[in-house]
């Protein structure tokens, strides 16, 4: 513990880290230098410098990072279409080696010897932090309280807050463990640790409840450039201001709301709501304006990878090289994916209905079931006839 003279902390200013701020320097006797990160979670981090200078840090970072989040990590993730499990979209999984990586950045320049995270030894966001530092500065000691101290229960966590002076945030109307930034919140706790729960109506933060919604569907039209949304309505935005606006419009439609049992990297299964709305409206557009601009073979190709795409951003393996080389080749797919769609937001759904691309691969001409120059139907049979060979052959011994 000696040579760890200096900790730099991912620091929320919520119960678990300001603990965790004040644990690492009673047991470690050393400078705890806080880093919190504007992803876009809004009013939780008003106060939050000062409380941790309160509690002790020597030095706190917050820093607004929305855009790097939006264009570097999100965007990329996005163009690769990628779904954990067929449903989720990583919101929570796609910032934690952003995190990371900033951390890494501020240990270096302050002299620290170790990072430190808050993430519990059940989840996944442990990995997600451990292995993006071991990837960007494999020197630095990872400190992990929840798997190091003797403290089991919130309980003890709240002994902790009160034997050492620091001030102790109790809702009772507030149940859920919530992760919130500019991409999603997600919801776990509370009432939803029964799989067969309702989520209460409380749990709503992004997305108003269906039955809330407006009655009238609302239309927007969607500009894409090389696979990434830069238009609303033919406004240029920034990603950040993209997810931002459309997180705004989306969710007072209800869309973007996932509720699903997942299957956690260390083994276990858990229960989450996750709203995602702007991420869900991007995510739907573009896929539709590839079925207009993307060849069908490299449609197919990219499409067998999204699992695996999705598999490495939940796991927690960002910056491994894998992930690196699988990214040049889903941005080459992406390379014509460009053209507006125009869709329908109404209660939940994204209702995709036009689309039009200056690379479009669509030809009404070979399409219609008009009368045609262009397509002799009779050249289909021999078509079937090459392509069902094998099929043939295999009875050819019955």
């Amino acid at each position: 513990m000696s040579a760890i003279k200096k900790v730099v902390l991912a620091y929320s200013g919520g119960l678990d880290t300001s603990i965790i701020l004040k644990w690492i320097k009673n047991t470690y006797n050393c400078e705890v230098v806080t880093f919190t990160a504007d992803l876009g979670q809004g009013e939780e981090l008003d106060g939050v410098e000062a409380k941790a200078l309160a509690t002790g840090a020597t030095k706190a970072y917050v820093e607004d990072i929305r855009e790097e989040y939006a264009r570097d990590f999100v965007f990329p993730m996005l163009r690769a279409a990628a779904l954990y499990e067929g449903r989720y979209l990583l919101g929570t999984s796609i910032a934690r080696p952003l995190i990371a990586k900033r951390m890494c950045e501020i240990a270096e320049a302050e002299g620290a010897q170790a990072v430190a995270h808050g993430a519990t030894g059940k989840g996944n966001d442990q990995v997600r932090f451990e292995l993006a530092t071991m990837a960007l500065s494999p020197k630095l000691k990872t400190i992990a309280p929840w798997r190091d101290w003797d403290m089991k229960s919130r309980t003890d966590l709240i002994a902790y807050a009160e034997q050492n002076g620091i001030p102790v945030p109790v809702s009772k109307s507030n149940p859920w463990s919530q992760d919130a930034n500019l991409l999603h919140v997600s919801f776990e706790g509370g009432e939803l640790e029964d799989p067969w729960n309702e989520p209460a109506k409380g749990c709503h933060r992004y997305c108003v409840p269906i039955e809330d919604a407006p009655d009238k569907a609302e239309e927007i039209t969607l500009d894409f450039e090389a696979g990434n949304a830069v238009a609303l309505n033919g406004k240029p935005l920034s990603p950040a201001q993209m997810v931002l606006t459309l997180n705004q419009i989306a969710g007072r439609h209800g869309i973007g709301r996932v509720d699903m049992v997942e299957n956690r990297f260390v083994g276990m299964k858990s229960r989450g709501v996750y709203e995602t709305p702007g991420g869900t409206v991007i995510h739907i557009a573009k896929r539709d304006l590839e079925g207009l601009c993307m060849d069908r073979e490299v449609m197919h190709l990219r499409d067998s990878l999204i699992p695996r795409y999705a598999e490495m951003v939940y796991y927690g393996y960002w910056f491994a090289p894998e992930r690196e080389a699988l990214q040049v080749m889903v941005d080459k797919t992406q390379e014509k994916v460009t053209g507006t769609v125009r869709l329908k937001l109404y209660k939940g759904n994204c209702i995709p209905v036009g689309r039009k691309s200056p690379y479009s691969l669509y030809r009404m001409d070979l399409a219609t079931f008009e009368e045609d120059v262009v397509y002799d139907q009779a050249d289909a049979a021999g078509f079937i006839k090459l392509v069902g060979l094998r099929l043939k052959g295999r009875m050819a011994g019955k």
